[in-house]
């Protein structure tokens, strides 16, 4: 008898109990082989006043399983409650999320009949580290993450995917033609390493294009990794014009610990009804099979699944009087899954999951040993209410000085000091940024934070400062549009 594989299940909120039990009952039926240690996270932990939505033992559980198979769960309305599902992603360092987004034509409607995609989305960084600031009362600022380790760990993890689901090509998405750092990083390191799979095909498109020719023809991709919030938005998308995101399961890897969901949500309206349709929370456990190399089981799963939905067992979700030939609730679809393990489907493609190869070195992060860094000044956002450029002009720049200078004034991103021909078209608000640079050479650091000092007691509410820097001679900073 095989060794069982410790996991960890939450049986989630709304909907989550049915979907779980009939998730289990199907992977116990296709003989997978799995010691199960049940966990409370969501609303019952959340309303037990735990603003997380997960207890420190269940955290124990987790580090020692390692693989988590989560039902949806419900987030109570209201401030102060964090979602759990960022939460376990940041904390476990499920750096990667992989959503495959399949059309299941005819049988599920949709428009593109031969999508069949898988969404790379990193996890952890982007707009979603959650670093935020208000600058004034009329500025709210978020800061926007992307560093060379995750962007290497990520871009590679999408192209060994690729290599071991015999993937023909991996696709970059990013909008590096107006983020020319931060998207231009992730544009840079996709090339750098794109160029170690000669064997995988490889192609960049801006994000917004990008999207319209995935939406319009899906079929032209493969793989595509993305930065996390284009991802986010991209992955719900391609999961609805496939057919529908209740049948899309998700993957969240981490080097250690990995989650595995559905990417729907509690449904708390139809929750105790027999009626929820338990696809999204099945195929992220095969997901989950594959990850722990029990391919065999994945296997059975999903081709018992794709046999029940092209024979036209649907729950009322997908159900369709064209095609459809019966209607069933939660229990009755696992059952019809059940009594069809061990076939496959006739139209629909079967899948087969091979053995995991074996475990190499691992992926090597570049280090930034060796880097020069130079310090060339500093930009000092301010809250200036007057809302005009040449007043705030006039009295910081007579604070220049040691060494440094003004070198412009912006509002929202656009240059307003030097004034060109439009700057009396340009609408400001009452926050602004105002460069100081080096005169000659590198920045004295004590000299800036005297600059700081004379801005302040000249009576100018400094709200944020951010040095600026070469690394090996090259701006680590952005110029304002008109500069």
């Amino acid at each position: 008898m095989s060794t069982k594989t410790p996991i960890t299940v939450a049986h989630g909120d709304g909907i989550g109990p049915e979907i779980m039990a009939a998730t289990l009952e199907i992977l116990e039926a296709a003989g997978a082989a799995l010691q199960i240690e049940t966990i409370d996270v969501g609303e019952k932990v959340y309303l037990r006043g735990n603003t997380s939505g997960i207890e420190p033992s269940s955290w124990e559980s987790l580090l020692r399983t390692k693989v988590f198979l989560k039902a949806p769960i419900t987030t109570p309305q209201g401030g102060g409650y964090k979602s759990l599902n960022v939460t376990t992603r940041k904390t476990l360092g499920q750096y990667a999320n992989v959503r495959p987004c399949v059309s299941y034509h005819p049988f599920v409607d949709t428009k593109h009949p031969n999508m069949d995609i898988v969404v790379v989305r990193e996890n952890e960084e982007d707009l979603y580290a959650g670093v935020e600031y208000q600058l004034s009362p009329e500025m709210t600022s978020a800061i926007k993450l992307i560093s060379r380790p995750g962007t290497e760990k990520i871009v590679r993890y999408a192209f060994e995917y690729a290599r071991r689901h015999n993937r023909k090509k991996v696709t970059c998405f990013t909008k590096d033609n107006i983020l020319k750092m931060t998207d231009g990083l992730f544009h840079k390191i996709y090339d750098e390493i794109s160029a170690q799979y000669p064997d995988i095909e490889k192609e960049h498109w801006i994000v917004d294009i990008g999207a319209a020719k995935m939406a319009d023809t899906p079929e032209a991709f493969d793989v595509i990794v993305m930065p996390n919030l284009y991802g986010d938005v991209l992955s719900d998308v391609a999961a609805q014009i496939a057919g529908s995101v209740g049948l899309a399961g998700s993957a969240n890897i981490g080097d250690n610990c990995s989650m595995f969901e559905a990417i729907h949500g509690s449904a708390p309206r139809r929750a105790g009804q027999n009626l929820a349709n338990p696809s999204g929370l099945l195929l992220g456990a095969v997901l989950m099979l594959v990850h722990i190399n029990q391919p065999e089981a994945a296997e059975r799963v999903h081709n018992a699944w794709l046999r029940t939905i092209e024979d036209g067992v649907h729950t009322y979700d997908i159900y369709a009087h064209d095609v459809s030939t019966q209607k069933v609730g939660t229990r009755e679809f696992a059952a019809a899954v059940i009594a069809r393990m061990g076939q496959k489907p006739n139209r629909l493609k079967p899948v087969s999951y091979a053995k995991a190869p074996a475990a190499g070195p691992g992926a090597k992060v570049t280090s930034s040993a060796g880097t020069k860094m130079d310090l060339k000044g500093i930009d000092v956002i301010v809250h200036w209410p007057s809302r005009k450029p040449q007043e705030l002009a006039a009295l910081v720049a007579k604070q220049a000085g040691d060494g440094l200078k003004l070198e412009m004034i912006d509002n929202r991103g656009t240059m307003v000091w030097p004034a060109g021909l439009a700057a009396a078209e340009t609408f400001c608000t009452d926050s602004f940024r105002c460069r100081f640079v080096s005169d000659n050479g590198p920045a004295d650091k004590d000299k800036m934070w005297a600059l700081l000092k004379r801005i302040s007691d000249a009576g100018v509410d400094i709200v944020m400062t951010s040095s600026l820097r070469t690394y090996n001679g090259v701006a680590g900073y952005s110029l304002a549009q008109g500069q």
